[in-house]
Formats: C-alpha cells, sequence, structure tokens
C-alpha cells in the first residue's frame, strides 16, 4: 500500500481530468470548478484504474469523488458479456439510510446525464418499492447492509457482474457492528483484482487498513489534512459553565444568531426534548432528530431544514455522521459527546467544502471529564471564553424578540422516537 503525497501546487480543474462528457456536464451543473484536496487526490489515481483507500473528515467532497470515478468507470468500460438486468455494475456500501440517501441525490446530479441507472435501498420503508426497483434494473445500487443482505438472499439480485465497489464510512461500519455484513457482500463479488475497489473512512485505523488489505488490489492510501483533525473553518469555542446555566445560555446563543440554521447536539433524548419546548417559546422553528425515528419522518425533517423550513435542529448523534447540511453557520455541543470522535464529526456539520462556522461547547459538572480526552484527539485546546451576563442578554432579547423571531411561521416540525431517556 503506498501513500502518495496529497499536496497540490495548483487547484486542480475538474475540466483536468479525463472524464466522461456527461459527467464532466454534472460537476458544472452543481457548480464544481476545482477538485478539493481529497478529489485532487484521488480522482486522477481511480480514474487510472487503482484502488484507493481514502482518509478525509466529512464534509470534504469525498463522495463526489468516488461517484465520479464510478461512473466514468462504468460509462468508458462495456458491460460484462451477458450481464442480466438485476446484476448491478457498481455497489455502494453505506452505514446509515440517511447516508445513502445522501450519496443517491449527488449521484443523480452528477450522472444526471450519463444514462446510468442508480437505485438506493434501506431498512425501515418502501420494502416492496425498493424490490421493484432491483428487478426492473440498475447500474448503480447504493444501499445499508442489512436490506442489500435481505433481497440478496432472496434472489433479486446477484454480485456476479460487479465492476466497481465503494465502502464509505468504513469506521462507522465496524461501530455500528456492520462489519460481517460488508464482508459477507465483498465475498460474493469478482475478485479484487477484476474490479475497481474504493474505501473511505474519517480514520485508516488497523482495523480499516486490514480490510483493505484482505478485500482490495494494492490500494494507494491517500491522507488528507492528517494534522488537522477538525475543520478547518470551524471556529470553536468553549463556555465552562453549571447544568442551571447551559439552558439559559443556549437560549441567549441561538438568539445572537437568527435566522441562522443550527444544530445543536445532546447525549440524551430527554434533553432534546426539553430543548424543543424552550426554543418554540422563543417562536423559533425547531425540530427534534433522536434514535429509532420512523424513517419517513426522519427523511422529512432533514429536508425541511435543509430547505429553510426549519431554523434549528436538536439532535443526538445519530444526525452526527454521514449528513450533508449545507450552509449551517453553527453547531452547539449541549452536552459534551462522552466519545472524543464524536467531537469532530459533530462540528464537521458546519465548515463543509471549505466555508466557515461556529462551534460552541457547553461544558457542564456532568460531562467535563470527557474534555482531555477530546483536546488530546484533536491535538489543540479548545479556545475559552467567558460566559456573558445572561440577564442583560435575556433583557435584551425580550426587547427586540419581534425583530428577531425567525420569518416562518410554519408550525414545528418535532420528531422523536426510542432511545436514551437518561435525565
Amino acid at each position: 500500500m503506498t501513500s502518495p503525497d496529497a499536496s497540490l501546487d495548483a487547484p486542480l480543474s475538474f475540466s483536468d481530468l479525463n472524464l466522461a462528457p456527461a459527467l464532466l456536464a454534472g460537476t458544472v451543473a452543481a457548480g464544481f470548478a476545482h477538485c478539493t484536496p481529497i478529489q485532487a487526490a484521488t480522482l486522477p489515481l481511480a480514474l487510472a484504474g487503482h484502488d484507493v483507500a481514502g482518509q478525509a473528515q466529512t464534509g470534504t467532497g469525498k463522495t463526489a469523488a468516488f461517484l465520479l470515478a464510478l461512473m466514468n468507470r462504468l460509462l468508458t468500460h462495456a458491460p460484462p458479456a451477458g450481464r442480466r438486468l438485476n446484476q448491478p455494475r457498481a455497489l455502494i456500501l453505506a452505514p446509515t439510510r440517511e447516508l445513502a440517501v445522501q450519496i443517491h441525490r449527488d449521484a443523480e446530479q452528477l450522472g444526471g446525464s450519463s444514462g446510468l441507472r442508480v437505485a438506493v435501498v434501506y431498512g425501515g420503508t418502501g420494502y416492496h418499492t425498493q424490490r421493484e426497483t432491483l428487478e426492473a434494473g440498475v447500474d448503480v445500487l447504493i444501499g445499508t447492509p442489512g436490506r442489500l443482505i435481505d433481497y440478496f438472499k432472496q434472489g433479486v439480485f446477484d454480485l456476479k457482474a460487479a465492476e466497481v465497489v465503494v465502502l464509505d464510512e468504513a469506521d462507522r461500519m465496524f461501530d455500528l457492528g456492520f462489519i460481517n455484513d460488508v464482508r459477507y457482500l465483498l465475498r460474493r463479488m469478482p475478485p479484487p483484482e477484476q474490479r475497481l475497489n474504493m474505501l473511505f473512512s474519517a480514520t485508516l485505523s488497523h482495523r480499516v487498513t486490514e480490510l483493505a488489505y484482505e478485500h482490495m488490489n494494492s490500494p494507494r492510501l491517500v491522507r488528507t489534512e492528517v494534522d488537522q483533525m477538525t475543520a478547518v473553518g470551524a471556529r470553536e469555542r468553549l463556555y465552562h459553565v453549571s447544568s442551571e446555566e447551559k439552558l439559559p445560555l443556549l437560549r441567549a446563543l441561538v438568539a445572537e444568531m437568527p435566522g441562522e440554521r443550527t444544530i445543536i447536539f445532546v447525549n440524551t433524548r430527554r434533553a432534546s426534548e426539553k430543548i424543543e419546548q424552550r426554543l418554540q417559546g422563543q417562536g423559533i422553528v425547531v425540530g427534534r432528530l433522536s434514535g429509532d425515528v420512523p424513517q419517513h419522518k426522519r427523511l422529512a425533517l432533514l429536508t425541511a431544514f435543509t430547505e429553510g423550513r426549519v431554523q434549528v435542529l436538536v439532535a443526538t448523534d445519530v444526525a452526527a455522521r454521514g449528513l450533508h447540511i449545507p450552509h449551517v453557520a453553527l453547531v452547539i455541543n449541549y452536552d459534551l459527546p462522552q466519545d472524543a470522535e464524536d467531537y469532530v464529526h459533530r462540528i464537521g456539520r458546519t465548515a463543509r467544502a471549505g466555508a466557515e462556522g461556529d462551534a460552541f461547547s457547553l461544558c457542564c459538572e456532568h460531562y467535563c471529564y470527557a474534555l482531555p480526552e477530546i483536546e488530546a484527539y484533536i491535538g489543540h485546546k479548545i479556545p475559552v471564553v467567558p460566559v456573558p451576563d445572561l440577564q442583560a442578554l435575556r433583557a435584551r432579547h425580550r426587547a427586540d424578540r419581534p425583530a428577531r423571531r425567525h420569518p416562518l411561521n410554519s408550525s414545528p416540525h418535532a420528531v422523536s422516537g426510542g432511545g436514551d431517556d437518561q435525565a
């Protein structure tokens, strides 16, 4: 496994790559002109037929990198002789339903003029509709491991004609216990040397690189921004507060940025319910996302948040990974996460793809023990700022409330489900 230098002296333009015309048109339609670092490092290798194992933080453009390489391979190579309609030519494995749906949207945008048939399958909804789509024929199949294996074992599709495979968020596959399912699918494809293989992960740990050695063909190891764990444009702040001060401070911070798209992360479902109620009392359109949510409600809320009909999203870590939500200006860790990696993924919801954003963390006596591990993991101290005069802020916001209220007057979206009910 070799490791090329991912730095470039000048930005690489998509027009400089040997992309099929339909895909180049897709980059123009998406507003892409120059490659991000992970795209510039991986695309020339993958387009030349080399397997790639890439480390990249969320929001760096890795999805477009593997989609363009995958679709270019299919457009420039004839399908295997005798291939049937229910034999996809490419498979993309994602750990969560939300990530699978997002990859599908990006694929439709970038490959809209390619003529390739793209489908997505995931658990929780649409069982018969997804099955019928597969039976009708698909070139690029995107899905979560459980639903894919369900259809595979029923003979709805097989993987004998797979020419490309992508494993996205490989570290998350391990975390969620899906890795045996992933190996099950990989072992039912043609040998690694007969296909193009791409793997992406936030960390290229030993277990991830071992997976790459096992199921890829001499992959090129690509790392970008290895010395910067957090998003470059994220302005971090830390407030040391008591538990009693957290909610008043949160309300003040949200009121200071009226109309801005904001995600608030909490550790428990009960905390999310409390925050939702209090913010609604400020006239803010707020949605709540926690575990075991029905899929159709989850997708509806995320769509409303992405389109700006919901201003604030209160979420447990179910929403921390794999979601591409543009223009999030502010992330607030109401509770410090208990896992250091989750801190990186949470604040990675803002400052995506070179943009800037704010990431505030409230450090109270219940979760302060996690701070040393977080700072050791990210490699720097989070700047501490003093807690403002909350009484003065509340008085000012009461006076300004009519002017500061979010202009949307639709009813709040509340989505809840099972999960941790800890206080």
